[in-house]
């Protein structure tokens, strides 16, 4: 099979499992990649190939995660030529091979970070946006793909349909996420698009913003307020503060669309007060057990 047609097949293979465009376009795109600097046909291609591919992204300042996705959709090409098209060869990337990965904590914002950042922040329109980060837990393309029949006012909630994964999930509309909405809708222009937000000025006005535009107006509200923050670090501050407030971790799960438990304990890490708390609660027993008292430990102190 010609590997022009073994790509066509491939991407109507994804498009049948339903994969969503983003990932077909990004699977495409590094297979593309991948053909043009092979220099053996792509059934021969070995786990001894593919080591110096990745030197070569590695050489071209690709970031660990960022080859490990080239990895996933080279992988995934060949797992279809082998058991789709029963092309006979040798599958080139091991199983779980992959780059190891730094792990970074979350990164939040604190309580006077988040007030500096929405003192600033006068368009209806953004100031709903960012709310609905920062108390919805939406990522920005789900923001950016938010519809006006996804919203239901009377009952405070809202459905993202096909989030990350293509799953759907329900989430919840605070009293200032809801108010911060209501305001932008009252204002919003009349269009035939769906979706909620969209551009305010220029050649696009009218048209629904994009992804990129969006974290434009965060890079925006960033440098005005010399703070360091991204979209996503504002659903990082509502897992942080719901754990802080004793929320379960499955709830919070459920509430960001997370796949698995593990992605959210690592929001257990950052949440200093919880941990002080049950540090200082879990020690005054200790302590109570043995006969101490936290005046006595202050007195000696002194």
């Amino acid at each position: 099979m010609a590997i022009t047609d073994a790509i066509v097949h491939y991407r109507r293979f994804l498009k049948r499992r339903n994969y969503s465009p983003h990932t077909i376009r990004n699977y495409m795109y590094t297979l593309r990649q991948f053909v043009l600097w092979v220099d053996v046909p792509i059934e021969q291609v070995t786990h001894k190939i593919l080591l110096s591919y990745i030197d070569h992204l590695l050489d071209r300042r690709l970031n660990p995660k960022t080859i490990n996705c080239h990895l996933d959709s080279i992988r995934g090409f060949y797992s279809y030529l082998i058991h789709e098209e029963q092309v006979a060869m040798v599958h080139p990337i091991k199983r779980g091979y992959t780059l190891r990965l730094s792990r970074p904590l979350p990164r939040y914002l604190r309580e006077e970070h988040v007030a500096r950042l929405f003192s600033v922040i006068r368009s209806r329109r953004d100031r709903a946006m960012f709310m609905l980060m920062l108390r919805c837990g939406l990522r920005v393309d789900e923001v950016a793909n938010l519809t006006l029949a996804s919203i239901d006012l009377r009952r405070m909630q809202l459905i993202v349909y096909e989030g990350k994964g293509r799953k759907d999930r329900l989430v919840y509309l605070s009293r200032d996420a809801l108010q911060a909405l209501v305001e932008y809708l009252r204002v919003r222009p009349s269009s035939r698009t769906r979706k909620v937000f969209l551009v305010e000025k220029g050649a696009c006005k009218g048209k629904v913003i994009s992804v990129r535009g969006i974290q434009k107006r965060m890079e925006y509200y960033a440098r005005k307020t010399g703070l360091k923050v991204s979209c996503h670090q504002l659903r990082h501050t509502m897992a942080t503060q719901l754990l802080n407030a004793d929320a379960d971790l499955v709830t919070i799960q459920d509430l960001l669309g997370h796949s698995r438990i593990k992605t959210t304990e690592r929001y257990c890490k950052v949440s200093n007060l919880k941990v002080q708390r049950d540090y200082h609660k879990a020690i005054g027993e200790v302590m109570q057990r043995h006969g101490l008292a936290e005046k006595d430990l202050t007195e000696h102190r002194k």
